[in-house]
């Protein structure tokens, strides 16, 4: 089969072959994580499978990307439960919502997705290893059967007053040995369903090992049912999808904004936050998408913000939580073996699906066996692999990239992040100390000709060791500044140069100026 490398990110039924288990994994994952997430923002529980549906659907349709999933954000959740309590409305709230849509579709069309590119391959990487090491931190409670802290709370500090290492803890004092066995054969199915050997056989292709799983675990759940009682999974154990038994229930659990409030200040505070915060994690995760992209396609980042706005403007209207490209939903797409976004559009028809006729039967399946699915896509996300790589890479790489790992463990997604662009712009600033200009110093005499060649681009960057050199030159040395080769200087660099004529006198230092603009001409050429 041809290579989805052009034209991923546009729909084709070609890959359905491979799109289609991998959609079937994605909304198994995302199922939980919807509900989950809309539990720990304090909002109705049918508002995180609303957000899915939109982000499954009307966002994977119009993002340039082929393989991002987007849907609730764990990292919203803080945001979003303190905004309903301000504004002292869901529907209210929902209004923000829809503002922050038309922001995010704003900055796409002032071409602010830029933004993106400035992230640090080093801080992405770290990013995904650290998303790789919450999964697994995060799961295991559920794939041992203690399910006090919801699923979609990837934050250090969780919603019930715990944190990632004490839950952990206090799980092994909790364990339900039919979590465990569950757990256990789906972990073993899926570490197996890889393996090359059983590739051969049609059916190992065929039949995707994650549905297996949730098929097994639901038949050994009622095994238990029946034969052994105290093995028996139920209430918080399974997932908890909202069951609509009529037409008109079904169409009750939608909300509608209240757009009355517009006159509220503090809605427009709130949609500015939801769509800065939206759209940064939704181009980081984008980035990501791309950097595990087995094609390394690359996504518009102007058209990503786009369409998630129109996500979010529509998620609003129709009493969905804001959503943002989700790397946890994308890292599972792409390890199920996706090859375009067809994939992203089955998990939001599934989702779809579930709410009009699938939930008594998807309340069946117990958290353990996706607790599985998830261990297997953190492993994945955080081989140990990756960090002998960076480490290989050199410190200037290793740092920042560990660095990034620990914080986002220890904080959440964006603060990590930001800790992360720190430590990686400090060895940006070091690394480009030196490189916008040349040092030619042919003799090491009395009267030496010095030649200091201007790069192309000569930024405040570059103040600190350009003051450095000419502090430092020999005396009685003649000296020549050349900025023929650049396209710009900076003014403070200027500045500096022009202030070097009073100490080149002092000195006896006989200065030449070559294509150097006048401080009240041009900062460049």
């Amino acid at each position: 089969m041809s290579n989805p490398s052009n034209k991923g990110s546009g729909l084709t039924f070609k890959y359905l072959k491979n799109d289609l288990p991998s959609g079937i994994v994605v909304f198994l994952v995302a199922l939980p994580l919807c509900l989950g997430i809309a539990l720990a923002s304090g909002a109705p529980l049918f508002s995180g499978i609303i957000a899915g549906i939109v982000g499954g659907t009307v966002v994977a349709f119009t993002s340039g990307s082929a393989l991002s999933v987007s849907g609730p954000a764990a990292g919203l959740t803080v945001i979003v439960l303190n905004a309903i309590t301000q504004l002292g409305s869901y529907e209210v709230f929902l209004f923000a919502v829809v503002l922050a849509g038309l922001f995010q579709i704003a900055l796409g069309y002032l071409k602010a997705g830029f933004i993106g590119y400035y992230f640090p391959s080093s801080v992405i990487k770290g990013m995904l290893a650290a998303i790789g090491i919450i999964l697994i931190l995060k799961q295991l409670p559920h794939a041992i059967g203690f399910d006090k802290d919801v699923e979609g709370d990837e934050e250090f500090m969780q919603a019930d007053g715990q944190n990632t290492f004490s839950e952990l803890s206090n799980a092994f004092d909790y364990i339900q040995p039919g979590a465990v066995i569950i757990a256990v054969i789906s972990l073993f199915i899926l570490i197996m369903w890889e393996r090359p050997f059983l590739k051969k056989y049609s059916f190992f292709k065929i039949v995707p090992g994650a549905l297996l799983v949730v098929v097994l675990g639901i038949v050994i759940n009622e095994i238990f049912k029946v034969n052994a009682p105290q093995l028996y999974l139920t209430g918080d154990k399974l997932v908890r999808l909202p069951v609509a038994n009529s037409v008109k229930e079904f169409v009750g659990q939608f909300t509608l904004p209240d757009f009355k409030a517009y006159s509220n200040y503090h809605v427009y505070v709130v949609a500015i936050t939801i769509a800065i915060i939206a759209s940064l994690e939704s181009l980081l995760s984008v980035e990501a998408a791309d950097k595990l992209d087995p094609y390394k396609r690359n996504t518009p980042a102007n058209q990503e913000l786009k369409a998630q706005g129109l996500g979010n403007l529509l998620s609003g209207m129709i009493g969905g939580l804001p959503l943002t490209a989700v790397i946890v939903r994308t890292s599972a797409n792409i390890n199920s073996g996706a090859k375009t976004k067809l994939s992203a559009i089955i998990h939001g028809v599934l989702l779809l699906l579930s709410v009009i006729g699938l939930a008594s039967v998807l309340n069946k399946i117990p958290l353990a066996c996706l607790a599985a699915l998830l261990l297997v896509v953190g492993y994945k996300l955080a081989r140990i692999s990756l960090f002998k790589t960076m480490y290989k890479l050199g410190w200037d790489q290793f740092l920042p990239f560990i660095i990034t790992v620990v914080a986002i463990q220890l904080s959440d997604l964006l603060k990590g992040i930001a800790v992360g662009m720190v430590v990686s712009v400090f060895f940006i600033l070091r690394n480009n100390y030196k490189r916008a200009y040349f040092f030619h110093k042919e003799t090491h005499h009395t009267g030496d000709t010095i030649t200091i060649s201007l790069g192309e681009d000569v930024t405040f960057l570059n103040k600190g060791s350009i003051v450095l050199t000419l502090a430092n030159l020999p005396e009685n040395a003649k000296v020549v500044i050349d900025g023929s080769k650049s396209q710009n200087i900076d003014m403070d660099v200027l500045e500096i140069i022009h202030d070097f004529k009073n100490t080149a006198e002092l000195k006896n230092i006989t200065l030449e100026l070559k294509d150097i603009p006048e401080l009240m001409g041009m900062s460049g050429h």
